[in-house]
């Protein structure tokens, strides 16, 4: 009996408009007769959907976690936003209900990092492991695409339990991205690709996250042998092919802190004070790389 009498309510009421804005700047305007099904006076749930969906996009803003500069020191991250969607709809529905609202500025929701400051000076000390790869830094291109890539996992936070993806977290590699056409193994072959050169960050932390113990989920050798690696000890990545994962497997935050520079990657790994790594045996790799790095992958 409620839906019916308020389906009549809904049908019978005057045409009238909704004026929404955000920090007083108008962003919006909603119709009531969009929202309600002709002759039947139910509400079309999903354009009401649909106009949360547009709000949202316009207002919200991605919260930035706090980060290590090259020195360690601390930068707090920031707080971002988003729409209140529960408290949107039910003052959107009192507008579609009633003749009471003509106006309103959009609920908005804080959305907290995931990692804060104090997160990262509990993990930023107790250093667990830590892995060296070189490359020629006279290959503009290819030293290119390992700087960005090292700067895309730099930083990263992977809670416990919780699965790292390489490809993820890095992204397509492009050229709006700023990654530059190197050479890379397909097959067993060399061929320009755009981003050739990434392998070496994927194997670099690899093998770091292997001498720490934590679990690799997933890992894929190159066709034929890499240089800046010992052999069998490579991480081959591709957008559309491979990935390298793994999984934390303590019970701590683990932090990646990766930087390539002068022809030398670093990635090491940090947790708590608390964590006790369950540490392997990895070789080190050769620092005298052979004049075919120039075009490896």
């Amino acid at each position: 009996m409620y839906s019916v009498i308020m389906s009549i309510f809904i049908a019978t009421s005057s045409t009238s408009h909704l004026d929404i804005s955000y920090k007083d700047e108008p962003i919006t305007e909603a119709v009531k007769e969009d929202y309600i099904v002709p002759f039947v006076g139910l509400i079309e749930s999903r354009k009401v959907e649909e106009l949360i969906s547009s709000i949202n996009n316009k207002v919200t803003i991605e919260p930035i976690n706090a980060e290590l500069d090259e020195k360690g020191n601390i930068i707090p991250g920031k707080s971002g936003q988003m729409l209140d969607q529960s408290l949107f709809k039910e003052q959107f529905y009192r507008f579609l209900y009633t003749k009471q609202l003509s106006s309103m500025e959009v609920p908005i929701r804080t959305i907290y990092p995931r990692v804060d400051g104090e997160l990262l000076d509990s993990i930023r000390d107790n250093q667990i492991s830590e892995y060296v790869t070189y490359y020629n830094s006279g290959n503009k291109e290819r030293s290119k695409n390992v700087s960005l890539s090292a700067k895309a996992i730099n930083n990263v936070v992977v809670f416990p339990n919780e699965t790292f993806s390489f490809n993820r977290i890095v992204g397509k590699r492009t050229k709006e991205k700023g990654y530059l056409p190197a050479p890379v193994i397909v097959k067993g072959e060399l061929v320009e690709d755009i981003g050739g050169g990434i392998c070496q960050v994927s194997s670099t932390l690899y093998n770091a996250i292997d001498r720490a113990g934590l679990k690799v989920t997933e890992r894929y050798s190159h066709s034929k042998s890499v240089p800046y690696v010992p052999p069998k000890r490579d991480a081959t990545v591709s957008w559309y092919g491979p990935d390298f994962s793994f999984q934390n497997n303590y019970q701590q935050p683990i932090l990646i802190r990766a930087k390539a520079k002068n022809g030398v990657v670093t990635i090491s790994i940090f947790s708590s004070n608390n964590v006790k790594p369950l540490k392997r045996e990895v070789p080190e790799a050769i620092e005298d790389l052979p004049r075919e790095i120039e075009v490896g992958e």
